[in-house]
């Protein structure tokens, strides 16, 4: 079953939607990615949702990825007085490293890489950015802090330090238990969160390996200041513009959004935009016209993919959230400037022969009117180039590796294909027409594109264009 649009949905699976049969309808909606978010549920949850998605997957006979979301070192405030304590602006209040009764005097602060970190005239963010303190002075495991802008705080929530590098480490203890779990399971992708820097990656490659993608959370600023750098040792990219609205400007946001969609496709990485993107529809059957068109943004942008939160997670309206976002998309895809600003915005192309050749056949295929792009890819990398030239023709990516063709499910314009490998050019021909006609791309009469490397079996090694009638 093919998808009528070139961008992908990946949707957060919760309490609203891990049944087999709701699974089942989003997918079914346009969902070709789960999102699994360890920061909730236990890992037993996430392996019955695992296997759900998996018998989906042999039922519907088409790849389906599965990212796993693992929730970082989550700095928060611990408990306080009551369970909730209102901060009025212009007193001061006073963080402890120790256990304490969470008064204003003395709230919990159980993390000491920030008391190693923060200075006077820093800012601490609680909840969001909903509350604002500034720190005033510093003694042996307390902060003292004057309240910018007060308002009620309550047990656990999230504490941002905008424009301080924290000497931490991106996997938690918990963070490695569910790695090893997840990888154990056989997830596809794992998204790590709060990077800071280059060296959180190799980190995190060292545990993973080859065994799933890597994908790099951009959610703190000190991460923009080596983003190039981040993105290379990344196999894909999430823009996560919860924490990151939180720490830089909102105005910065939309800019800094772009930005990273146009490194990205520069670098051949996939890209996702997260967070709020419907996000009334948690509550609401329909989204806002400023949602509607914050995710087309997205679309305009050239992003990979666009992810529901929330709304799929624990909204009440998980399907009507994944309809409506295939809706968006399409109707983007189909408008008369939506090819002209793709183009206006792409970066300029690596002078390299694997590139040159997924230009060729990214710009044969549109000068033909082909109806589809054929590859033939063992990691993935030959369809990704001809994904960067946003081709209009859909792209076949056919490949022996099973996961890579689930990996396949976050980049733009693949359709997937789990197959044998081909052995000789006629072989190649035939197999390309077949799954063009098969899929429901071609009709006899028909022209589509293929790109292979020869001799076969040597990844990397794009080198043959043809054209192939059907």
């Amino acid at each position: 079953m093919r998808r009528h649009r070139h961008a992908k949905i990946v949707a957060t699976v919760g309490p609203a939607s891990n049944t087999p049969e709701m699974l089942r309808t989003l997918f079914l909606a346009g969902v070709d990615t789960f999102r699994l978010n360890f920061s909730h549920g236990v890992q037993a949850d996430h392996a019955r949702v695992h296997a759900a998605i998996r018998a989906l997957e042999q039922e519907m006979g088409r790849p389906i990825g599965i990212l796993q979301d693992l929730q970082g070192p989550k700095i928060r405030i611990g408990t306080v007085a009551g369970g909730r304590l209102e901060l009025a602006t212009g007193e001061t209040v006073r963080f402890v490293l120790e256990e304490s009764d969470g008064g204003k005097d003395a709230i919990p602060l159980h993390h000491p890489e920030i008391f190693a970190a923060v200075v006077p005239g820093q800012e601490l963010l609680i909840d969001d950015g909903r509350v604002r303190v500034r720190v005033s002075g510093l003694g042996a495991g307390t902060i003292e802090a004057l309240v910018v802008t007060g308002g009620p705080i309550s047990n656990r929530k999230g504490v941002n330090l905008p424009g301080t590098l924290l000497d931490v480490s991106p996997l938690t203890e918990k963070d490695r238990a569910d790695l090893a779990f997840g990888l154990e399971l056989g997830v596809d992708w794992v998204a790590l969160s709060f990077v800071q820097k280059p060296s959180d990656i190799i980190e995190a490659r060292a545990l993973i390996g080859d065994r799933a993608g890597l994908m790099s959370k951009i959610e703190k600023p000190q991460a923009l200041e080596r983003i190039e750098d981040i993105v290379r040792l990344s196999d894909a990219v999430m823009v996560a513009r919860g924490d990151l609205g939180v720490e830089i400007p909102h105005e910065d946001v939309p800019g800094r959004q772009k930005e990273l969609i146009r490194l990205c496709r520069h670098l051949v990485k996939p890209v996702i935009v997260a967070t709020q993107m419907l996000d009334s529809m948690v509550n609401a059957p329909a989204p806002t016209r400023a949602e509607a068109s914050d995710v087309a943004t997205a679309i305009y942008d050239g992003a990979d993919a666009v992810m529901l939160s929330a709304e799929s997670a624990a909204g009440q309206y998980p399907a009507e959230a994944v309809s409506m976002m295939d809706r968006i998309i399409r109707s983007v895809e189909g408008h008369k400037l939506y090819y002209s600003i793709i183009a206006a915005s792409e970066p300029e192309t690596e002078e390299t022969a694997p590139h040159a050749v997924a230009t060729a056949t990214a710009t044969l295929a549109e000068a033909v009117h082909a109806s589809a792009i054929v590859t033939y890819t063992e990691s993935g990398t030959t369809a990704a180039r001809v994904a960067r030239k946003r081709p209009r023709p859909p792209i076949l990516a056919l490949t022996p590796n099973l996961a890579t063709s689930r990996r396949l499910s976050l980049l733009w314009g693949a359709h997937s294909i789990h197959t044998q490998d081909v052995d000789s050019y006629e072989e190649m021909t035939a197999k390309a027409a077949h799954y063009a006609q098969a899929e429901g791309f071609a009709k006899p009469n028909d022209v589509v594109v293929a790109a292979a490397g020869i001799p076969f079996h040597v990844p990397g090694n794009t080198n043959n264009i043809r054209l192939i009638p059907i």
